[in-house]
């Protein structure tokens, strides 16, 4: 099964792609780890990654993506893979096809965007020792104060309203449209991300139960 999981940030595509991995016994990929894996190996192409992080310019699709099917060759891809992050853009994804990797079923988690700064917003981490709750439904017993180490919580920058909806709005124009780009080769799965963790795996579960036959 090769699979790719889109959603916009927040919309838990992260925690269903873990899941599925383990469920299926296929690796789950994810574009930063594996460019993190590329550089430290310092594989060729690894290298020309590290050339541009270093200059601190975007890694061109080009390189990603040769990254990227270096990694899909590796023995543990043989079953299946779940691609997570990746593409971001129909460029990227034609770029995909163009190299011959051709995905099985993608699932596109749907959340809406008050949803999503509800939800992103209302994270926090342990200054010090990095555990995370949520003041929702993750609250930790003293308001502000980390249940394992008593040292103060804090709002990420990354998960500022301000900040999250900025975010939403680079998804919307530039990842969305992959969406088109898939249901036009009747490759695309709707899932609704308001239901709970485990229906939603159940969810998706039932839609790959389909390919498998």
């Amino acid at each position: 099964m090769k699979l790719m999981f889109l959603g916009a940030p927040g919309a838990g595509k992260g925690t269903q792609a873990e899941r599925i991995s383990e469920k299926y016994g296929i690796p789950s990929i994810s574009t930063g780890a594996i460019l993190r894996e590329a550089m430290a190996q310092g594989s060729e192409l690894g290298k020309k990654a590290k050339s541009f992080v270093d200059a601190g310019t975007l890694v061109p699709d080009d390189v990603v993506i040769g990254i990227i099917k270096e990694r899909l060759a590796g023995d543990d891809c043989k079953k299946g893979f779940i691609l997570d992050g990746f593409p971001r853009t129909v460029p990227q994804a034609e770029a995909l096809d163009a190299m011959g990797i051709t995905m099985d079923l993608v699932v596109s988690i749907e959340v809406d965007d008050d949803h999503i700064v509800r939800r992103m917003s209302g994270r926090r981490l342990c200054s010090k020792c990095g555990a995370s709750y949520h003041i929702v439904n993750v609250p930790p017993k003293v308001e502000g104060v980390c249940d394992k180490c008593g040292a103060p919580l804090m709002l990420r920058a990354d998960d500022k309203p301000e900040v999250v909806r900025d975010r939403l709005a680079t998804y919307h124009k530039q990842t969305e449209p992959l969406k088109d780009f898939y249901a036009a080769k009747g490759l695309l799965v709707l899932i609704n991300g308001h239901d709970e963790i485990e229906n939603i795996t159940a969810n998706i579960c039932s839609e790959l139960d389909k390919i498998r036959g």
